[in-house]
């Protein structure tokens, strides 16, 4: 007896409402045209595929049937991937669909171009400031491929393989960086200045194990205490602050930074920097680059055995109550744990003497708020489940997701290293972003290393969406947009974001040019 006849008919209407759901929510929505303005009421983000969903038969949705013909693997840039519906197969499997609904954030207002300085433009870090209006994000909808390639034919492993560090290089880079930074540090402690009782902290994607390609970049920090200061938030931008010492009957080692009561980022970083450079001095095959304007890093370059570049950064320690401005911040709480981020906000903050813009110029006096150390913390620890990727838990491709991402925005760097539009963006943005989708999705079962390609085009998608609308939260600070036009111009945007879908269209060409 033929059972399939009834069993078509009920995958037809399921499918059929499914087709309807995705068609009304997810596809449209896809191919709707760039947002023109971040803050245009009503506005909403387009859904973006759900990673390692997991349906009740326990298979995966397919993009397409076995032996339907491929698609063609070059398009015009900035097409847009066309999106392959359910079919009535699949959606009889008892697959689950979810298409949410999403709103844009509302954007935050750009930071004051007026004076500089003034009593009303500052506001205490102890105040509690209004919070910011509730934001929701991209959030990934429904899985619909589940293949071994991933759209376009492109292999996410083979280029995770030839991005892996080697041991051999890992060892000699390490051993060469830790002998410049032990001499720089004794000769910060044993000189007679206001920096003697800097300690050291390091940092950045060499030490949260998420580096690539090489061991050539490492960040350090210098860190030094202060205590008995008062923060004053410059223009409510959340981020960067002016920093004031309370009496101090004691005095106070740092006064000679001060510029009339206020503790002058650009002149405690000038001598930093001075005293860096006569240590460098003494050490063969080591030199101190040109100073970046608006960098809070003395960069150095160690040209033997092998060119690695190293940024040195003076940062403020303060063992106190973080800033009002980031109580909405870290929102860890579904995918950590509420004691997890308790945990991470007892632990002190810092500041970097990085300048706010100010015009077409820089406030140099004041100072931004730092947590790479957090950055770190969550990094090493990132599974809902506290054994996720150690040696007898279940590993997920969370990290490799950041690693595809901050090597797709290098390898476009490297391809318009003439043109000045992709000048602003860091790997900080995409680390950010990468942070927003893992909030997202908190459970470790949506990042199932089978479902790299998958995971990775969410993420990609997620930053897409960040670069059409102009807003990209700050992870620790809900107010703070990492890409208002005061920090990145819109044109610059819609430069990376062009870029982003072609090569998100063809199978990523550029992850070839290795």
């Amino acid at each position: 007896m033929d059972h399939r006849g009834g069993k078509a008919t009920r995958a037809a209407s399921k499918a059929a409402t499914a087709t309807s759901k995705i068609s009304a929510q997810g596809v449209k929505s896809l191919r709707e045209e760039p947002i023109e303005s971040p803050s245009a009421p009503g506005a909403t983000r387009p859904n973006s595929r759900k990673c390692g969903a997991v349906g009740a038969s326990g298979s995966l949705q397919r993009r397409s049937t076995p032996g339907s013909p491929e698609r063609p693997q070059v398009r015009a840039r900035g097409a847009r991937a066309k999106k392959a519906l359910l079919g009535a197969e699949d959606a009889v499997e008892g697959q689950a669909v979810r298409a949410a609904k999403l709103e844009p954030p509302a954007a935050g207002p750009p930071l004051s171009r007026a004076s500089s300085r003034r009593r009303g433009s500052a506001r205490a870090a102890g105040e509690q400031r209004p919070p910011p209006e509730p934001t929701e994000f991209p959030s990934p909808g429904p899985l619909v491929s589940a293949s071994g390639a991933a759209p376009g034919g492109w292999n996410p492993r083979a280029v995770l393989d030839k991005l892996r560090l080697r041991r051999q290089e890992i060892s000699l880079a390490a051993e060469t960086v830790n002998k410049v930074v032990d001499h720089l540090l004794r000769g910060l402690k044993s000189c007679d200045s206001e920096f003697k009782d800097v300690g050291l902290l390091r940092t950045g994607s060499y030490y949260e194990h998420v580096k690539i390609s090489a061991p050539n970049e490492f960040d350090i920090m210098f860190k030094l205490e202060v205590s008995r200061i008062q923060l004053e938030e410059y223009r409510d931008s959340g981020a960067y602050y002016f920093v004031k010492f309370k009496r101090n009957p004691k005095g106070n080692p740092l006064s000679p930074f001060l510029e009339g009561e206020i503790l002058s980022a650009s002149k405690m970083l000038l001598k930093f920097r001075k005293i860096i450079k006569k240590e460098i001095e003494n050490i063969e095959d080591v030199i101190v680059q040109r100073k970046k304007r608006g960098s809070p890093a003395v960069t150095l370059l160690i040209r033997k055995p092998k060119e690695i570049s190293v940024d040195i950064t003076l940062a403020l320690e303060l063992n106190t109550s973080w800033p009002a401005s980031t109580k909405n911040g870290l929102p860890v709480k579904d995918w950590l744990g509420t004691k997890v981020r308790s945990s991470l906000r007892q632990q002190p903050f810092y500041l970097v003497p990085k300048h706010a813009k100010e015009g077409n110029g820089f406030q140099e006096e004041t100072w931004r708020l730092s947590f790479s150390h957090i950055e770190k913390d969550i990094l090493k620890s990132h599974g809902q489940s506290k054994t996720c990727c150690e040696i007898n838990g279940m590993k997920c491709c969370r990290k490799d997701c950041l690693k595809l991402m901050k090597y797709l925005l290098e390898q476009l760097k490297i391809k318009f290293e003439n043109r000045k539009e992709l000048d602003k963006f860091s790997s900080y943005h995409v680390k950010t972003a990468f942070f927003h989708v893992c909030t997202q999705e908190s459970q470790d079962s949506h990042w199932h290393t089978r479902d790299l390609e998958l995971c990775f085009d969410n993420c990609v998608a997620y930053f897409l969406q960040c670069l059409k609308i102009e807003h990209l939260e700050h992870y620790f600070i809900p107010g703070f947009n990492l890409f208002s036009r005061d920090q990145i111009d819109k044109i610059s945007k819609e430069f990376l974001s062009q870029e982003i879908e072609y090569e998100r269209n063809n199978g990523f060409p550029v992850f070839h040019k290795l």
